[in-house]
């Protein structure tokens, strides 16, 4: 059977708001309008994201990150009390927090939930958020998978009905155990130590492989991985991130995607975008006009991890040759670059066959839905892609157990 999950990302703007009663990132009447949607249609699990800074560039908040939304655990716990299947997951991550602190958090959720809750593993690749958090700081690629390993291992100890007393240089726990607890690991770390951290103590992952040849790729990788750690090749459920427009025909389903991406990028993102790669003051170019004619500052930080390299800055010089090529205006230029999850664009019968291509073929076990209109995306799926789904024998027609673990047809 074909699983669903959705992802309420933390930071990001490809949400369009297209209700006045979808009021915001938020407020709770938000959060329980949408799970209540997904567990009509039948959802394993809602995700939510979480971010641990607000980004800026130049001295300015993004307007369209989120700030201010509740913490995650805390919001799903509320969640819990408004729904009575539907698995509950919380992005939290492994560099920024402590083991029992957070696994005591999390086997509370999945207490008070009656076994629905998920834990999606992150290990943050930014200095950014380090500056929030003066007692460990930023640490470098390796040695996040490194820690989140350690870490995620004391938390499944505790969960367990164990004490802990492990010091490393990493990580140093002394606690005592949690409640009996279970909660599902999700990991969405793509790679080779995020892959190896996965195969070592993941239930489920959150993979960007959507094209049919690489997310058969990736499984093949994954399993084996799972068969070099003593793991059986269906120990972990493989769900990549994808979006979804529907349309009564495909020539509808394209003019749909293509008005929203142009709405979710506005003129302001439009310069902002840029100016992370000039590494200077935009604003006052014409988002519909051509790029920049000046060459970009030199020992910028890198937008997204608030680091300085050389290859950082060589790499920055050829993307933007590339780009002067396109001969696009700025905001067509981001549009064309900007990293889309439109992986399934179609009619819901098209749609249907294509997933049951990928579930057959071992590809994916399921889709976790990075939804782009609210809360029309999440209705769409659901009075109309569901049904199809279903239809076709892969989908389920009512939950058959109550947990998340059942759900997921888990151990």
């Amino acid at each position: 059977m074909l699983h669903l999950g959705l992802f309420f990302t933390g930071v990001g703007s490809q949400l369009v708001w297209t209700a006045d009663d979808f009021a915001s990132h938020t407020h709770i009447d938000t959060f329980v309008a949408t799970v209540q949607t997904l567990e009509r249609g039948l959802f394993d699990a809602f995700f939510l994201g979480e971010g641990l800074r607000v980004r800026e560039n130049r001295g300015r908040i993004y307007d369209l990150d989120v700030a201010g939304r509740p913490d995650a655990i805390t919001e799903l716990a509320a969640l819990a009390a408004e729904t009575t299947h539907i698995g509950l997951v919380a992005t939290q991550n492994t560099t920024y927090n402590f083991p029992a602190d957070l696994a005591r958090r999390l086997a509370s959720l999945d207490h008070i939930s009656g076994g629905r809750a998920g834990w999606n593993v992150v290990t943050t690749d930014n200095a950014w958020t380090g500056e929030n958090f003066r007692y460990g700081g930023w640490l470098p690629h390796e040695r996040r998978y490194e820690r989140a390993t350690q870490f995620v291992s004391a938390a499944k100890a505790m969960w367990a009905g164990s004490s802990i007393d492990r010091h490393t240089d990493l990580l140093a726990v002394t606690a005592p155990p949690t409640v009996p607890a279970r909660p599902v690991i999700f990991q969405a770390g793509d790679s080779p130590g995020g892959r190896d951290l996965a195969a070592r103590h993941a239930d489920a992952v959150f993979s960007a492989n959507t094209d049919f040849d690489k997310a058969l790729a990736y499984a093949a990788d994954l399993r084996s991985r799972l068969a070099s750690y003593g793991r059986p090749p269906d120990a972990v459920r493989i769900l990549p991130g994808a979006s979804v427009v529907l349309g009564d025909t495909a020539a509808e389903a394209a003019e749909k995607a293509a008005w929203i991406q142009r709405e979710q990028i506005n003129g302001p993102r439009a310069i902002a975008f840029l100016e992370q790669y000039w590494g200077k003051d935009l604003s006052g170019y014409d988002p519909d006009g051509p790029l920049p004619d000046i060459e970009p500052a030199e020992g910028e930080l890198d937008p997204s991890r608030g680091t300085i390299s050389i290859e950082h800055r060589t790499g920055k010089l050829d993307r933007i040759a590339g780009w002067r090529k396109l001969g696009l205006s700025i905001r067509d230029l981001v549009i064309e670059v900007t990293p889309r999850h439109n992986s399934f664009v179609g009619t819901p019968g098209r749609i249907a066959d294509e997933w049951a291509r990928y579930l057959a073929a071992g590809a994916v076990d399921g889709f976790n839905i990075l939804p782009q209109l609210l809360p029309g995306t999440i209705e769409d799926i659901v009075d109309r892609l569901v049904p199809e789904l279903q239809e076709r024998g892969i989908y389920r027609t009512s939950y058959e157990g109550t947990t998340l673990r059942e759900h997921l047809d888990l151990p």
